[in-house]
């Protein structure tokens, strides 16, 4: 019992000592970093930084819409991409209580009932006299209780912990990020639907005026002073410009299906009432390059991947060490139920072991090597990642400001086509130009109208695409 006690006291004390924690400990490494955007305008739509009045998590309140704000807080309830990345996240944070486990000890308990026919054909001698044994039936009870444990001396249990946690982190920043994309892609699809309303209504007017410039020409062939070719060409107009009006609602349908879809609801639940657009793109706190590095889901889920990646070094790295375990066993043995929970029918024993892997060819070095390889790829995909971060927002910056110069350009060509038009259809209404002279006009008003109500889509395509690339609401993440 004495010598029990010691090995059980040493056991103990190799438990609670401090014990080393092999590997390498993990440092962020840095990423491409600038001071400034270089697309960021010096003024004009650009907020220096976020202001109290901007919306910390709901960024889609930016542009003041309700139909548009209703649709997006089903994204987070309803969408199954996102059902799917919670359920994910959940399960990576349950791994966690899974590596955490292994810190302590496994207790298990195997009741046992024995029944044994004897055999009354064999012999047993004793003092040279041969006699049968009995025949009854013999019954043995036992109630045994296995402990098991393997200390965590070098850290990789420790460390697989770590691993899970920040696997787990990662998994919810996935989980930030997929959310982010379908709110992102359903404001996008709201905008290009509703470009498509104002396109639908341009060509209802259009239609409107080509009917009476058909008609017009129709009466002045009957006067005599227009010919067939040109109520022929007004007509051809007239049927164009209808078979485009009646195209729209082809690419309307489906972005109105897949609005229902990243709301969660079945296409033949969803209706979106015909909209123009009349907004311009609201003002987008930009704030500073390095903000990104903490705001984006993505790149804080390829940072906290990298850490996992580090702790996979060292559970590798302590393979290399021996690894020391305790395995008891006690408890109650008898033949007859009413003597098992007594003293005498007691068991037990003790076995400390240490194992160490004298030769393995290779293989522990090879695996170290290879969770270093894996490290390595992860620290090139989180760089990678931070330069794709800032190339989306450059991208988005760069569209807004050329953009809004664009739309100032085709506003004065709208203007422009449409004082042509006019005088167009003055001149052929006295007869000094054909009707060609008023078709290529016209044609040219309403190209340069649909082009601008075009430009004004992506302005706004292109907000929210800036907002994504900036990681969302302004919270604190």
């Amino acid at each position: 019992m004495r010598a029990l006690v010691r090995t059980l006291a040493s056991l103990v004390l190799l438990a609670v000592v401090p014990a080393c924690v092999v590997g390498p400990n993990y440092h962020r490494p840095s990423a491409p970093a600038s001071p400034a955007f270089k697309e960021a305008p010096p003024d004009g739509w650009k907020l220096a930084q976020p202001a109290d009045a901007i919306p910390r998590g709901a960024w889609w309140q930016l542009y003041a819409l309700p139909e548009l704000n209703g649709l997006e807080q089903q994204v987070s309830v309803s969408n199954q991409n996102v059902l799917v990345a919670i359920a994910q996240y959940r399960e990576a944070r349950d791994q966690i209580r899974i590596a955490r486990s292994a810190l302590f000890p496994t207790v298990s308990v195997s009741p046992l009932v024995g029944i044994t026919q004897a055999n009354p054909s064999a012999r047993t001698s004793s003092g040279g006299v041969v006699t049968a044994q009995g025949s009854g039936l013999v019954v043995d009870y036992s109630l045994p209780v296995d402990f098991s444990y393997q200390f965590d001396v070098w850290g990789s249990v420790r460390r697989s912990v770590t691993a899970a946690s920040a696997t787990a982190q990662a998994s919810q920043a996935d989980l930030a990020n997929v959310l982010l994309m379908n709110q992102a892609q359903l404001a996008q699809t709201y905008f290009q639907l509703h470009g498509l309303d104002g396109d639908a209504a341009l060509l209802q007017t259009t239609l409107q005026l080509y009917e009476q410039s058909l008609q017009l020409t129709k009466d002045r062939m009957q006067a005599g002073v227009a010919s067939g070719a040109d109520v022929a060409q007004a007509q051809a107009q007239y049927d164009s410009t209808r078979a485009q009006w009646i195209d729209v609602g082809v690419a309307r349908a489906q972005y109105e299906h897949a609005i229902a879809v990243l709301a969660g609801k079945a296409p033949s639940e969803l209706t979106i009432p015909a909209s123009q657009l009349t907004l311009l793109p609201p003002p987008v706190p930009i704030g500073v390059p390095s903000e990104l590095l903490e705001r984006r889901p993505d790149i804080s889920g390829a940072e906290r991947r990298m850490a996992a990646a580090n702790e996979q070094i060292g559970i590798a790295q302590s393979a290399f060490y021996p690894t020391f375990s305790l395995n008891a066993s006690g408890g109650f043995a008898s033949t007859t139920l009413a003597a098992l929970f007594t003293w005498p029918s007691r068991f037990w024993a003790v076995a400390p072991t240490m194992a160490l892997t004298l030769f393995d060819a290779g293989k522990r070095r090879a695996q170290v090597d290879v969770e270093e390889a894996a490290y390595d790829a992860t620290v090139a995909t989180y760089r990678q990642t931070v330069l794709t971060t800032f190339q989306q927002v450059e991208d988005q910056l760069a569209a807004l400001r050329i953009l809004e110069q664009e739309a100032a350009a085709e506003d004065s060509a709208v203007k422009a086509s449409l004082d042509a038009l006019d005088i167009a259809n003055e001149q052929y209404k006295a007869g000094t130009v054909d009707y060609l002279q008023v078709i290529t006009t016209q044609t040219t008003a309403l190209t340069a109208q649909r082009t601008a109500l075009d430009i004004l889509t992506r302005r706004l395509v292109a907000s929210v695409l800036l907002i994504e690339a900036l990681g969302g609401g302004w919270t604190t993440p």
